[in-house]
């Protein structure tokens, strides 16, 4: 019988040396990723353009991009780096040496699964933290899914594919396609 692994702390992880490697803690254990593949970070780079081009032109907050550290739990030691996640203006104090906090919107894309951990798994951790919402973008079936999130659960699934017009509770306002962006 194999021994357990051995439990990192908080503070164990934030003096591992700095790396743009895909890493997180959960609960403890620490998960690393092989570097991703160009298709997903093509697809990255080019939401995180049309994202943050809306999230600046209204002057909404700010749009990040991974690797960079979500505490969401410090005592149950969990910590993750989604691909992509906007922070309101109403919510900027979560963000200091670290980001300490559910971000706003997470967006996680699969290609054809997430890097790190299971899918359903982080979305429940997004919720039960307090996003209000998490994109998932499946490039190879073309379509994104917008998770909604109420009461730190999964409120509602809405899958626009291609050519439809993506709607976000969190950026009503915002009015791209799936496809419109991956061609950018």
């Amino acid at each position: 019988m194999a021994a357990a692994p051995k439990l990192m702390t908080v503070d164990e992880y934030f003096r591992t040396p700095e790396t743009v490697q895909p890493m997180e803690l959960v609960f403890g254990v620490l998960r690393v990723a092989d570097a991703p593949a160009p298709r997903h970070q093509s697809a990255v780079a080019q939401l995180f353009l049309a994202l943050n081009a809306h999230v600046r032109e209204r002057r909404l907050g700010e749009v990040w991009l991974s690797p960079l550290d979500i505490v969401l739990d410090e005592q149950k030691a969990l910590i993750v780096q989604p691909d992509l996640f906007f922070i309101s203006n109403e919510r900027a104090w979560i963000v200091s040496d670290r980001v300490r906090g559910a971000p706003d919107l997470v967006v996680e894309v699969l290609s054809p699964n997430p890097r790190i951990g299971k899918t359903e798994e982080r979305v429940g951790w997004f919720a039960e933290y307090g996003a209000r919402e998490c994109w998932l973008v499946h490039q190879d079936r073309s379509e994104l899914t917008v998770v909604e999130f109420a009461d730190r659960k999964v409120a509602a699934r809405r899958v626009f594919r291609g050519a439809e017009m993506i709607r976000s509770a969190v950026l009503p306002e915002f009015s791209e396609t799936l496809e419109a962006i991956l061609r950018a």
